[in-house]
């Protein structure tokens, strides 16, 4: 029973909303929605040894992609560096201004998979 003079006071929820939020904003920024994958870069340096095989020359571009010339998907690349690979084969990939970082990146995880290719950027000055 209710001591005289005594009145209930509504228990406020703005620090319990504050509270949500800021746990909200927490777990939304410590979580990651994706699954990211590394992909090894190395420069060139001096000393390395020139295979004598040729070298199979790719064009990125924006929406498409070439091999010596030729049209082929991205999902049909180790199919067709597959012939023309011998032993330790080089790679030289050749991009247009349009094509963007995640294109090139996806590029290189695809090459990753081929095995015994030596992969180099070419960067136009």
């Amino acid at each position: 029973m209710p001591r005289a003079g005594f009145q209930r006071r509504k228990l406020s929820l703005t620090s319990l909303i504050d509270v949500i939020f800021l746990l909200l904003l927490f777990f939304m920024l410590s979580s990651t929605f994706a699954q990211f994958s590394e992909v090894d870069l190395a420069t060139a340096g001096q000393g390395q040894t020139v295979s004598e095989a040729r070298p199979i020359f790719l064009q990125l571009r924006a929406e498409e992609l070439r091999i010596n010339a030729r049209a082929v998907p991205l999902d049909g690349l180790a199919a067709a560096i597959a012939p023309l690979a011998e032993g330790d084969t080089r790679v030289l990939i050749s991009t247009d201004a349009g094509v963007s970082a995640q294109r090139l990146t996806d590029l290189l995880v695809a090459l990753r998979g081929i095995p015994q290719l030596s992969v180099q950027v070419l960067v136009p000055s």
